[in-house]
């Protein structure tokens, strides 16, 4: 009796390993053999197979909350362990009747691409220029925004004319004033000789890590359009290297899988352009993957759908060589009565590397500037301020419009 029980255990171990596979085998099917032969090789057998069973599963619902609106905890939600405002649903709603969505009290984004609120919220804690380079539909705009500190500006460009519609539309929602939307190709953004501290390079890319929420995303998957993306997120990034500021942040990823689009590319631009790769703090139990590329163990994030809670992205962070070095200028014109005199005096605010210097500070009269150990009296001459932390060295007002012009 004992013997036949063994022999039926064993043989419903044996059926249902056999149905596991089966049912792994046909998601396979369903994907390029050459995708499955060559992430096969990148992932490896046990990260592979977590992967496949991944896309069978249902994806997870998650939204962030607009804090300027909506400052609440959503109750029957589960905190998304990277981001301070995203939450899983337990399901999905209906969306399009919700009120709130359409008054930018919230945004439904995909909880992956929150990551991008950590890498902010560690390396940025100063006002900063910051410009996402490819922003439609807007998720990581959103969450930029939501993560850089008061006084800062972000420029969200969108070179697709539709789809830069969908990102207004969205930004318009969230309201916030400190967004602006362009729609220009890099090389022209590079022209205009703009300069910022932060760049976030969402580059195009061949979309391996949107295949379980878009079947299409597998029917156009090719190895030549992996090389076309390659090349396209190279050119990319060159523009924005020029517009980035010494010392800035560049903020570089993508939502595929692959190594030549990730890791590749990622080297490329640290033996290019002499980046620092910045590592990001992560917890060991949210299960993100590092760097697959052999003989490349720079400090990269990797989520996969089957082994972390969300869509598949790529992520990393570099700084540029040089030291952030910036003054900004805010000048307010007096106001006169009627004689002639002044009723309010002319004032300027002086910024540099985030850091309020002066701050509505009369430029006529006597007044006390940062950086001199005297009262300095101010006359019809050109207006002289001490350059931070170089007090031999002052600066004219003329200069500093010229540097924040540049």
């Amino acid at each position: 009796m004992c013997f036949f029980i063994k022999m039926w255990v064993y043989w419903l171990i044996n059926a249902f390993f056999f149905l596991y596979l089966q049912s792994i085998m046909s998601r396979i099917e369903d994907l390029p053999e050459s995708f499955v032969i060559s992430t096969r090789q990148t992932m490896g057998e046990q990260l592979f197979a977590a992967f496949v069973e991944g896309l069978a599963e249902e994806p997870p619902v998650s939204i962030r909350i607009n804090r300027a609106k909506c400052d609440v905890e959503v109750e029957e939600g589960e905190r998304v362990p990277w981001s301070a405002d995203g939450y899983y649903l337990p399901c999905r709603p209906n969306f399009t009747f919700d009120p709130l969505l359409h008054a930018g009290c919230y945004y439904v984004q995909e909880a992956s691409s929150m990551f991008i609120e950590r890498a902010l919220r560690q390396y940025v804690s100063s006002p900063v220029e910051m410009l996402d380079m490819c922003a439609a539909p807007g998720g990581k705009t959103l969450a930029a925004i939501s993560s850089i500190p008061e006084g800062s500006w972000l420029l969200s460009n969108e070179p697709i004319r539709t789809r830069a519609s969908i990102l207004v539309e969205n930004v318009s929602k969230w309201g916030s004033p400190r967004m602006s939307v362009i729609s220009n190709y890099p090389k022209e953004i590079s022209k205009s000789k703009m300069k910022f501290d932060v760049i976030l390079c969402d580059v195009p890319c061949s979309g391996e890590g949107m295949f379980r929420k878009d079947p299409q995303a597998i029917k156009e998957w090719s190895e030549q359009n992996v090389e076309k993306c390659r090349m396209l997120q190279r050119e990319i990034v060159a523009e924005a290297w020029k517009c980035l500021r010494p010392g800035g942040l560049l903020i570089y990823s993508t939502c595929t899988f692959n190594t030549h689009e990730n890791e590749e590319n990622v080297r490329w631009i640290t033996e290019e352009y002499e980046a620092e790769l910045l590592p990001v703090d992560v917890q060991e139990e949210w299960h993100v993957t590092g760097s697959l590329l052999p003989g490349f163990d720079g400090p990269v994030y990797r989520f996969i759908p089957g082994v972390t809670r969300g869509e598949g992205i790529f992520m990393a962070v570099m700084r540029k060589p040089g030291e952030w070095n910036v003054y900004d200028i805010i000048y307010t014109a007096p106001t006169f009565k009627a004689d002639g005199s002044y009723r309010t005096n002319p004032t300027v605010t002086v910024i540099h590397n985030g850091v309020i210097l002066q701050n509505h500070t009369t430029i006529l009269g006597t007044t006390e500037w940062i950086g001199f150990p005297q009262v300095k009296q101010h006359g019809a001459g050109p207006i002289i301020l001490q350059s931070h932390g170089d007090p031999s060295e002052p600066i004219s007002v003329a200069d500093l419009f010229a540097c924040c012009m540049s």
